[in-house]
């Protein structure tokens, strides 16, 4: 019996402190655990999430003594469906005399995340809302979606290089301020990689080269045919869509590596 009263009263304890918690408010979560991931989510949100809201997530910015550029190393850069548009398509979507308001800077210079989203609507009616323009204006219109993204518009839209927009369709742009069809610029972006010229020299490639590319994550993969692209405006950065990404199960510190010799490829846990 003397067993029976101390388990009831410890279950009254409970009760009664969940009502007062009830009552008095719930108590504040525990704060997220922060960690060094160098996309500012600070352990918070995912990184999927982050390139959602913001069109771009650098997940692996600063390299260690052993991941530089020169061994191969680069940062990746999370793109998720974004738009790009000209400056007189800014004021038809938002209004006459608007500009792009940027919000975040992008790993590439002089690129950002602006603050104006939109929606993109297939001819099946389907739609994507809030998808972010990405800054600076350019000269043609340019919306880079994922496969699962297609799906959901119920549209087709084939690999293509970023400005690259052969046999591309097209898609209707709604903003506050009015409507933007467009007959073509629809593409899902090509696996690339960003070189400075003199990083790309250091690595012997240069502006079209082709590369594989090997990413660690929870399920580690083997690219292929990833373009490389050469200016002097760029800085060391590798493209994924929210698919790869996805797919690869990205983690913490990921980066992607250039393999520039066959002996560095890793089959079955065992060197080629």
């Amino acid at each position: 019996m003397a067993e029976f009263t101390t388990e009831a009263e410890l279950i009254r304890r409970i009760a009664d402190r969940v009502a007062r918690e009830l009552a008095g408010g719930a108590q504040p979560a525990a704060k997220a655990t922060k960690t060094n991931c160098g996309c500012g989510c600070k352990g918070q949100r995912g990184f999927i999430k982050i390139a959602e809201e913001n069109g771009h997530c650098a997940i692996f910015r600063e390299p260690d003594a052993e991941r530089t550029t020169e061994r191969g190393f680069v940062p990746i850069g999370i793109s998720a469906r974004h738009l790009h548009v000209t400056e007189a398509q800014v004021e038809q979507l938002f209004g006459k005399g608007h500009r792009l308001t940027p919000i975040k800077p992008l790993l590439q210079p002089g690129q950002f995340a602006a603050k104006e989203t939109v929606s993109v609507i297939g001819p099946r009616g389907r739609a994507l809302e809030r998808v972010r323009i990405l800054g600076p204006c350019r000269s043609a219109t340019q919306l880079e979606v994922s496969l699962t993204d297609c799906i959901a518009l119920g549209i087709e839209a084939p690999v293509r290089p970023s400005g690259n927009h052969t046999e591309t369709g097209g898609i209707l742009i709604v903003g506050p301020a009015g409507h933007l069809p467009i007959e073509r610029g629809v593409i899902r972006a090509n696996r690339h990689i960003h070189l400075h010229t003199r990083e790309a020299a250091a690595l012997g490639l240069k502006d079209n080269d082709t590369v594989m590319v090997h990413i660690d994550g929870d399920k580690p993969v083997l690219y292929y045919d990833v373009q490389i692209r050469v200016s002097d405006s760029f800085t060391a950065e590798m493209h994924l869509d929210t698919d790869d990404a996805n797919a690869v199960g990205l983690r913490e510190g990921a980066a992607a590596r250039i393999v520039r010799r066959p002996e560095d490829i890793v089959v079955c846990g065992r060197l080629a």
